[in-house]
Order: C-alpha cells, then structure tokens, then sequence
C-alpha cells in the first residue's frame, strides 16, 4: 500500500480570516511523560496553517532528538533553537552548575528577543518550568516575559514542576501525571518515543 502525501498552501488570510488572535500562556508539566510531546503537536498543528513557530530548549543541551531533524522538515515554519547544556546533576552530568546557570540565563536572554519580536505565532520554552526549579533562571524573569509577550503571541511553557504563579497566569494548564512507565522496570529510553 502506498502512502499519498496531499500538499495544500494555507495562507494568513485563511487562518482566523487573516488576523493574528489573541495568543494564550500554555503550561505542560507534572512528572509523567509527554510534556514537550505535547508542546510538538501545537508546533506540528501551528505549522499547518502557515503559522511562525520557534522552540528555545532550556536544558537538552548536545543530545540528538528526533525532533531536531524532523523540524528541519517543517522550515522555515518551525525552528528550534537548542541553548541548555544538558540535564542538571542527571543522566551523567559532570558540568559545574554555575556553566547550566549561564546557558539557561542566555537561553531567557534569546527567548525575550523571539517573544518580543513578534515574527513568531508560537514560542515553546521547552523545560522551562524545570529551569526554575533548579533555580538557574528566576521564576520573576519569566514572569515578566510572560506578561511583556505580544498579544498575539502564544507562549508554551514546558517541565515538571511548574510555580504556581506560572500556573496562575497561563490560559491552559495540563499536568502529566505518571501511571505506569517502563522506566520503573529497568526500560531505557526508547529512540523515536522518548527523545
């Protein structure tokens, strides 16, 4: 059986009768999987009506992820823009904390020139509420990107443990809650479902 890929332009003038709506604070976290699976949808679906969408991800840092490759596919609709140096004291991090400190503060500095820009419809801080658990960027620094984003802006915060401020401000909230995951009977990571 042969897969048919049907290609169809949208235009702006198509999307919402070509006016720009009004953009929404969306926060996924909680400790089961799927945050950042979530937020690659809204991009995925974003994209599909001629929307300008960029992911900044806090704390990937130098490991492959599929999505790195498959967004090369969505260009120039979607970008993303890799700014942390990995996860913090997990999954064999030797690197000081004051070096994840600077990387995720020049990661906010960058998130703050994309948001204000207003090139893009939607803005992913991928593992951003994770960021300010671990204390490397501070929770009144996003607060206030939150609040200065243009209005048409749609800001996508990603990670465990999001602050109840953040919580309290955003439009939709969804918290990933953990049933069963393999990783509790030895299973790593699988390539193409886990990263």
């Amino acid at each position: 059986m042969e897969l048919m890929i049907v290609s169809s332009r949208i235009t702006k003038k198509q999307v919402n009768g070509g006016v720009r709506s009004r953009g929404w604070v969306i926060v996924y976290t909680g400790e089961g999987k799927g945050k950042t699976t979530a937020s690659l949808g809204i991009a995925l679906r974003a994209v599909g009506y001629g929307m300008k969408v960029c992911m900044i991800q806090f704390v990937k840092g130098s490991w492959f992820t599929g999505e790195l490759k498959s967004s090369q596919l969505l260009a120039p609709g979607f970008r993303i823009l890799r700014a942390g140096k990995g996860f913090v004291g997990i999954m064999g991090d030797k690197r000081p904390i004051s070096e994840h400190i600077a990387a995720a503060r020049e990661a906010l500095r960058r998130s703050e020139k994309i948001v204000s820009s207003g090139l893009y419809d939607v803005v992913i801080l991928d593992e951003i509420n994770y960021a300010v658990s671990r204390k490397l960027i501070g929770l009144q620094a996003v607060l206030k990107l939150i609040r200065q984003r243009p209005v048409h802006v749609t800001l996508v915060l990603t990670g465990r443990r999001a602050p109840r401020s953040i919580i309290e401000v955003a439009d939709l909230v969804t918290e990933m809650r953990k049933i069963k995951h393999p990783y509790d009977r030895g299973m790593t990571a699988r390539r193409g479902i886990d990263f």
